[in-house]
């Protein structure tokens, strides 16, 4: 009402109602569709190549394929409703492809085929990752198990010490024709126990101690027990000769060191101690010293009339592919050797999809890792915080360190590229970081959301 041109409320207006955020169910079972669709494709695709027609299988495979996905995507619908939908598309996506490449192989050593059991293993992946989010309402729950991951860590990468080596490394457990690699399960066990431990002691890392030059050096009592786990691990792994996991863990303790002080000085020392680190190994073990060699001088066994060498192949098999690749089926790739399917399967892709397609490779692997960070960010607890970019950064300091080396980039490290390659203990793991960054994307979305109708 007006009186004497002053306008007066006579009651309040009513706070706007808040709208619930968007689930996008729907938009990840589109998306879901259309990558089961798009490793159909490439499975018949090489069968056209191969043979003309198209395999017998493209039903079964499809079928299979469809079925794991629907089962993981009713499992996120149900407990995970708020989860970013881009996560689950993609390793679905990743995965098939893998599949696709592991059978295009195969077609060329028969008698060395992965494609069924490499399917076994993604199967158990997906009921992994199904468990997991069903299972694991609360991603804080794995805090109360700090100190009993970090145990099992050391354990699964010490057992290996017990087994034979093979091919100069001892990262397998290997018992009547079964095998596993326990350093894939161990990098999520340090994951959890470096953020819960970094979340607990935050702000000792970042306020407390002497200060050297711009980096506040913490506490030894604060500091120490996180250092000995990663110089155990890394000096276990040392002796295994698993170059590749070392680094991944050392690149792994020096983010998430980051992330909880805010120093950017652990980076610089970080980087430091990997140089100092890399010329020692370099210099001291002659494994590692033969790879180097090879990563400066990829072409000497050839000069030396000794043929090309694995890491010469995949350089011949990337300049073979061009912009647009060979075709699916139409490359040469299998003439790298026994590591095709596992370390050097980039290379395949490289050949046969070329440039453009190894280009969306990384941009999947890109967008699943910048999910994980988004839902770090997002969140306001630290242990949730850091357990996302922790497992992110798992997924893109591996792929970093297995794309360089079959690229010449940086020596080789001989580590699986993550549900591409060969091996069965690399894809469950996979499906499980993924499920734990679905649990943490909920959970980060929920913390947002409002109480009005949708």
């Amino acid at each position: 009402m007006s009186k004497a041109g002053i306008t007066v409320a006579t009651a309040d207006a009513p706070a706007p109602a808040l709208r619930r955020l968007p689930r996008r169910r729907g938009v990840e079972l589109a998306l879901i569709v259309l990558g089961v669709l798009l490793s159909v494709y490439g499975y018949c695709a090489v069968g056209l190549a191969q043979h003309g027609t198209l395999p017998p299988g493209a039903a079964g495979y499809g079928a299979g394929l469809g079925v794991l996905a629907l089962l993981a995507h009713l499992a996120v619908r149900l407990r995970a409703p708020y989860a970013d939908p881009l996560l689950l598309p993609i390793g679905v996506l990743l995965n098939g492809l893998g599949l696709v490449l592991i059978y295009r192989l195969d077609l060329e050593t028969p008698g060395d085929r992965a494609a069924p059991a490499q399917l076994v293993w993604s199967t158990l992946g997906v009921a992994l990752f199904i468990l997991v989010v069903l299972l694991l309402r609360d991603h804080r729950v794995l805090q109360r198990y700090t100190y009993v991951c970090v145990v099992a860590a050391l354990v699964l990468l010490t057992l290996p010490i017990l087994f034979p080596a093979v091919n100069g490394a001892r990262i397998w457990i290997r018992i009547a024709g079964f095998s596993i690699q326990p350093g894939e399960f161990a990098k999520v066990l340090l994951a959890v126990f470096f953020a819960a431990y970094l979340a607990a002691n935050r702000s000792a890392l970042a306020y407390t101690g002497r200060r050297f030059w711009k980096l506040q050096l913490p506490t030894g009592r604060v500091l120490g027990p996180i250092v000995a786990v990663w110089l155990v691990s890394v000096g276990v792994l040392a002796l295994e000769h698993d170059l590749g996991t070392s680094l991944l863990f050392f690149g792994l303790f020096v983010v998430l060191l980051y992330v909880a002080t805010g120093r950017t000085g652990w980076i610089a020392v970080g980087l430091l101690l990997a140089a100092l680190g890399a010329v020692a190994v370099g210099r001291l073990e002659p494994h590692v010293h033969s790879r180097i060699e090879t990563w400066l001088h990829p072409f000497a066994s050839i000069e030396a009339g000794e043929g090309a060498n694995q890491l010469t192949q995949s350089l011949f098999a990337f300049a073979e592919g061009g912009v647009l690749g060979t075709g699916l089926g139409l490359g040469h790739s299998v003439l790298i050797g026994f590591a095709v399917k596992s370390d050097f399967i980039l290379a395949t892709a490289g050949e046969e999809l070329g440039l453009a397609g190894l280009s969306a490779i990384f941009l999947l692997y890109g967008l699943l890792v910048e999910c994980g960070y988004r839902a770090g960010l997002a969140l306001r607890e630290p242990f949730g915080r850091l357990l996302a970019v922790g497992l992110a950064s798992l997924v893109a300091l591996q792929v970093f360190v297995i794309a360089g080396g079959v690229t010449g980039l940086i020596p080789l490290t001989g580590m699986a590229m993550p549900f591409l390659a060969q091996g069965g203990s690399s894809v469950v793991t996979n499906w499980a970081i993924v499920a734990l960054l679905v649990r943490v994307s909920d959970s980060a979305r929920r913390q947002h959301d409002g109480p009005g109708a949708p």
